[in-house]
Order: C-alpha cells, then structure tokens, then sequence
C-alpha cells in the first residue's frame, strides 16, 4: 500500500544556485547532498518538519526542456499572505500578488530556472 509522497523532483540548470535558493530563500532543510557522477548530485531537501522533500535534479542533456516549466503541485502554508511577504523580502520572485478565491488563497513563484510553482492555503 502506498502510505506516502516521498519526494518530486525539481529539474535545474545549476545545482548549486538552485540548492542556495531553496535552502536560503525558501527556507527548506539540506538534507541529503552526495555526488551522482562526475556533473550530477543527489540534493534532498526537507520542508519544515514534515515528510514532504523535493530533490534538484540535473536532467539529461535531452530532457533538459523540462527546466523552466510548471510544476504539477502546490505548497502549502497557513497563511498566503503571510508567506508570500516573508518570500518576497527573501528575493523570491513571484509572477502575481496573492489571489483569495471561494476555494482559499494562492499565489505563484518562480525559481531561478522559471520553473513555477503554486503556494496554496491548506
């Protein structure tokens, strides 16, 4: 029986930027940095004290157009205005001021590769 989402994978162009802008400007946790060959490292990160991890990957030369895309799920946090000022004081860019909808708020960012993602209220 699957019990849980282990971690997604965030395709990136430079592991080392991506790895400063989700630990220093997002906040997530180190949790795993090892080598994958001679270019490639295994980074897993932890978001806040939950199960919840993402991994930056650096794809294949042919499937690097998976960089710079959508990402098909959304973080959550407790307050969407809230988080949205604390990342944006960090550098964190995001396309539009929060949105407040019947379904609760959201509002969308950006990494440094464009890869976008949601940050939703639970």
């Amino acid at each position: 029986m699957i019990t849980n989402l282990k971690f997604a994978s965030v395709p990136v162009s430079d592991q080392a930027r991506a790895l400063a802008f989700w630990t220093e400007a997002v906040g997530f946790t180190l949790l795993t940095d090892q080598p994958m060959g001679e270019d490639r490292r295994w980074i897993e990160l932890g978001v806040a004290n939950r199960s919840t991890r993402i991994v930056l990957f650096k794809p294949d030369p042919s499937e690097e157009d998976r960089i710079g895309r959508p990402f098909y799920g959304a973080f959550a946090c407790d307050n969407v205005e809230a988080t949205y000022r604390q990342l944006s004081a960090r550098g964190v860019e995001f396309t539009a001021p929060p949105v407040t909808s019947d379904w609760g708020g959201f509002a969308k960012f950006r990494d440094p590769d464009g890869n976008e993602f949601v940050l939703s209220a639970r």
